[in-house]
């Protein structure tokens, strides 16, 4: 890879070397990335995806890091991130956002237009495009309830729009996810409410989350997706695991689903006491968890 020439072809785009995703990740663990990128617009996407191909160079996209853990070892090639593309704009009532954007912020934009229906979403702290990707959820609703349709740019460098029946909507998985793309932007279908009633509602989701969740430490969000007919936080409670230290890591004593960073932990602290986990409700429920956090990246 060489880096002058990089610089020098893609050199109205912020580009960093070397960096520690630790700096990005809301884990605070994380190793290095060979290049990171920022782009500001879908041309800057599409060149920095074009770029890549032509020089062989694997890349991957995140969008703000906050459902995610990267190993210790970092990642080879360039990881793109998105936070700049961060655009949300309403037309009727069809919110249209940039992948980067905030989802809580795309919620409060809904409140200011007295849009409903995307209430759900005010305290999750993930980007547009990673909801999309994963079909994020909480308290009852999804982002497909409000879903109508994403623009993503396909590894060969073309844009394809698919509709909420091209997304293959499930608990946490989109299509996206079996595809090597870049979610660019997407819109969503709310309806005309009141402002009070929206307002006092995202209120009482934001005061359950606050109550509820860990906040005051860095963490993945929910580690383990809800496996069917249990709830995640009451197995690892019934299996005494609440309050494990691993490491730096530990299982929050404020809610069992969630693992905090409480001293320095690394990535590998985070994916052994997740294995750690798994095995033990394997063995005392015969349940298996599955992973709603994304793990990537390579071993150190």
């Amino acid at each position: 890879m060489n880096k002058i020439e990089m610089i020098n072809e893609l050199n109205d785009i912020t580009l960093l070397f070397d960096e520690p995703l630790m700096n990005f990740t809301f884990t605070k663990t994380g190793g290095p990335v060979d290049v990171l990128a920022f782009p500001k617009s879908k041309d800057e996407v599409v060149r920095l995806v074009n770029y890549c191909r032509t020089n062989e160079i694997p890349w991957l996209v995140l969008g703000n890091a906050s459902n995610l853990i990267v190993r210790d070892g970092g990642i080879r090639g360039m990881v793109i991130m998105l936070e700049k593309m961060d655009q949300v704009s309403v037309l009727g009532d069809q919110i249209i956002v940039e992948a980067g954007a905030k989802l809580i912020d795309t919620t409060y934009v809904a409140l200011d237009h007295d849009l409903a229906g995307f209430e759900f979403a005010c305290g999750i702290p993930g980007s547009i495009g990673g909801a999309v990707y994963m079909n994020a959820g909480a308290y009852g609703g999804e982002i497909k309830d409000v879903f109508v349709s994403v623009d993503i740019l396909l590894a060969d460098g073309t844009i394809q729009t698919l509709s909420n029946a091209d997304m293959d909507f499930s608990y946490r998985h989109s299509v996206i996810q079996e595809m090597h793309c870049v979610v660019l932007e997407a819109r969503f279908a709310l309806i005309k409410g009141n402002h009070s009633e929206i307002k006092a509602k995202m209120d009482e989701l934001t005061e359950l989350r606050v109550s509820k969740q860990p906040l005051e430490y860095p963490s993945c969000g929910s580690v383990f997706k809800r496996p069917e007919g249990h709830f995640t936080g009451k197995l690892i409670q019934d299996a005494g695991l609440q309050g494990l230290k691993w490491g730096g890591a530990q299982i929050s004593e404020k809610h069992a689903g969630f693992i905090v960073n409480i001293d320095h932990a690394t990535a590998t602290d985070y994916v052994e006491l997740i294995a750690h986990i798994q095995e033990v409700i394997q063995e005392k429920f015969a349940v298996a968890l599955e992973t709603e956090v994304r793990i990537i990246g390579e071993e150190q």
